[in-house]
């Protein structure tokens, strides 16, 4: 679902150059109060035009060119939203042939199995699915254990496993069972499913204006009313003067300085921000969310699975007084080869890492493996007159005391030691003779303290939370780089930190998947539930990581800051080329009433009316020029906000108003060599 399309995608273009025209219903345009008034001084314009062809009046070239260059500027605005809403509609297509009609197998009272449709199911009904079917809604696992595909909703060819209870037992609609059987309970209606919340939000059918387009089209819309009384306020004025003023150039005037170009943009770059989220797998419920990401201050991350890998894994041997690290990790390696928890992997790849202990001849030596079992707590190996013996600290002082044998004082002193530490202690023991300690840890990701290195240069302060002890919670805390810490955190605790952030002003996100996380989800700005948790996490959140990656929460935040530096970078630029435009119009509109104004050329335009249609050549094709910028927004770098917004000031501020100086005057040269000026 997440593939990447081409920004120029051949099925895209070709459909948007049609939705673009469909979208000059004035129905719709309205919506959008900048564009709108360019489409209503096209239909002026083109009445007008129409008049003068009828009545053979003078200036039909000049007109006709400006009445078209109008039209294209509402065209391309149009066609930008188009692109944006045309990338999510492909992705919904892909979605739709996920969801399909599949029969289900619905258990009626008598304890019978029927076969309905997929949309005749209701929340609260109960199906069956068996190995090679199709899970026919969403819903929660209340019997049974399966395999489950769900590379049709992330992508992700790997299966994974759903079961009742716990915090696995959530199942989208369209997901297929591979193996054994599972009891699905109906969580929701149709219409209402996980993938018919997707497909609308991904095609943009349920979009949202967010507070921050709300406030920023109030703003466009206000410019625009003062931009179209001063406007109206020249007619006079020109009549007096008798400046040779006509509606074509005045209409021409009010489309330059109004501000179309962010105007045509601001759909697009909302549609686009959900886009990018989307190409990463993240589903966000609304545009406001996406654009909380941009702002947050705090984000709260769980230790396990997010900050460390989730299993614990061998760092080192600490051998027993009077034996060597080698004959340790030789024992430790032994007693392992048949266990195969990660644990257990971890501490074989580290003997062979650090003493080269591979390529085992085991049939040589009679070896007898020893499971591990709840019961001993240990594992092992039997070899001829040798017991290998590895596992908790009073598995294996039991172990030796069958034999007449203690453990050391040394050896406790080092399983007390990585208690402390927060690490899990192993011992392995060979007859009656404690060898030394194993200590298992948490392992940070690679890489995550750079990342969270960045997150800090954004300004953002990094917390994790984590069940451990305060001991435990300051060693990964501090090898993480975090900037603080929530120990022994239970479910009110989570709620009661994200409060406090909240009440000193703060934005927060945070990531969970369990029923216990639904409450702090919910309290979170930004609340990102893993797909593979249960239904109440999904529900609570404001955001759905398919891909189950907690860490993506940084990739999150990075781009509803691009969001956000977008739509600012390109209102900078927008207001800033009317400067040009004010240069080229204002000159030529006056400049024969009113000679001394021929100073303002400072473009050296070739003529009044080469200068009027550069003005609105370039203010169209501008629009267009920036749609890549829209889509694919601004880059971000994590630097200070204050050394953000001078970097912008510069390149879109000084830029939009140099830019259109070049631009109008490469125009004005074309059309003076083509003769059509």
């Amino acid at each position: 679902m997440a593939e990447k399309q081409s920004l120029w995608n051949t099925e895209i273009l070709a459909s948007s150059l049609v939705d673009c025209v469909r979208k000059l219903d004035p129905r719709g345009m309205v919506k959008n109060p900048v564009m709108f008034v360019v489409e209503v001084g096209s239909v002026l314009t083109t009445g007008l035009l129409i008049d003068n062809a009828i009545h053979h009046r003078p200036g039909f070239g000049f007109n006709l060119q400006i009445t078209l260059w109008l039209w294209f500027t509402v065209l391309f605005a149009n066609f930008a939203e188009a692109m944006a809403e045309g990338r999510g509609k492909a992705q919904a297509d892909t979605l739709r042939k996920a969801k399909g009609e599949t029969v289900a197998h619905r258990y009626m009272p008598d304890n019978s199995l029927e076969e309905v449709a997929s949309g005749l199911l209701r929340a609260g009904d109960i199906i069956y699915v068996q190995a090679g079917h199709y899970i026919a809604g969403d819903g929660e696992v209340i019997e049974g254990v399966a395999s489950v595909d769900e590379s049709a909703i992330t992508g992700e060819s790997a299966p994974v496993i759903r079961e009742a209870g716990g915090d696995r037992s959530a199942v989208t609609g369209g997901t297929k069972v591979l193996s054994d059987w599972i009891k699905v309970k109906i969580t929701s209606n149709p219409g209402e499913t996980f993938l018919d919340r997707m497909i609308a939000l991904v095609e943009g059918a349920t979009r949202q204006k967010t507070p921050n387009e709300i406030a920023l089209s109030i703003l466009l819309s206000g410019l625009t009313i003062i931009f179209l009384l001063a406007v109206v306020t020249l007619q006079p004025f020109a009549m007096y003067s008798k400046a040779p003023q006509t509606v074509f150039v005045l209409v021409s005037l009010l489309v330059c300085l109004i501000p179309t170009t962010i105007g045509g943009l601001l759909s697009a770059i909302g549609i686009a921000g959900m886009d990018r989220l989307v190409q990463y797998n993240v589903l966000a419920m609304s545009g406001r969310a996406v654009e909380a990401a941009g702002d947050v201050n705090t984000l709260l991350l769980d230790k396990t699975g997010t900050i460390t890998l989730g299993n614990r894994q061998a760092a080192d041997f600490i051998p027993a007084p009077d034996v060597s690290q080698e004959r340790l990790a030789n024992a430790a390696q032994l007693s392992s080869l048949s266990d195969e928890t990660p644990e257990g992997r971890s501490i074989v790849v580290l003997a062979k890492e650090r003493y080269n202990l591979r390529g085992r001849d085991l049939g040589g030596i009679h070896a007898e493996f020893v499971p591990f079992s709840a019961q001993t707590r240990m594992s092992g190996v039997n070899l001829p007159g040798t017991r290998i013996r590895k596992g908790s600290a009073d598995a294996i002082a039991r172990f030796l005391e069958e034999q007449g044998a203690q453990l050391p004082l040394k050896v406790r002193e080092s399983v007390e030691e990585i208690a402390r530490l927060g690490g899990t202690p192993l011992v392995v023991a060979e007859n009656a003779t404690a060898l030394g300690v194993i200590y298992l840890k948490d392992i940070v990701k690679g890489g995550l303290k750079d990342r969270l290195a960045r997150l800090r240069a954004m300004g953002i302060r990094t917390i994790m939370i984590t069940g451990d002890n305060p001991l435990t919670a300051a060693v990964i805390a501090r090898e993480a780089g975090v900037d603080d810490f929530l120990a022994e955190a239970k479910p009110k605790d989570k709620m009661d930190l994200i409060k406090s952030e909240q009440a000193k002003g703060k934005l927060v996100a945070m990531t969970g998947d369990g029923t216990n996380d639904a409450p702090a989800l919910a309290q979170a700005d930004v609340g990102v539930a893993m797909n593979s948790g249960t239904q109440a996490a999904k529900e609570a959140g404001n955001m759905v990581d398919l891909d189950s990656n907690p860490t993506k929460l940084i990739e999150i935040v990075e781009i509803g800051k691009q969001l956000l530096m977008t739509r600012g970078a390109l209102t900078t630029f927008s207001i800033a080329n009317d400067v040009a435009k004010y240069f080229a119009i204002i000159p030529a509109m006056f400049s024969v009433a009113f000679p001394v104004l021929g100073a303002l050329n400072i473009m050296y335009l070739h003529s009044p009316q080469s200068a009027i249609l550069s003005a609105v050549i370039f203010n169209a094709i501008i629009i267009v020029a920036l749609i890549p910028l829209a889509l694919k927004g601004v880059k971000y770098e994590p630097k200070p906000a204050d050394e953000l917004l001078r970097r912008n000031l510069l390149v879109y501020g000084v830029g939009g108003i140099i830019v259109p100086f070049i631009g109008i005057k490469a125009i004005d040269m074309l059309l003076v060599f083509t003769h059509l000026a």
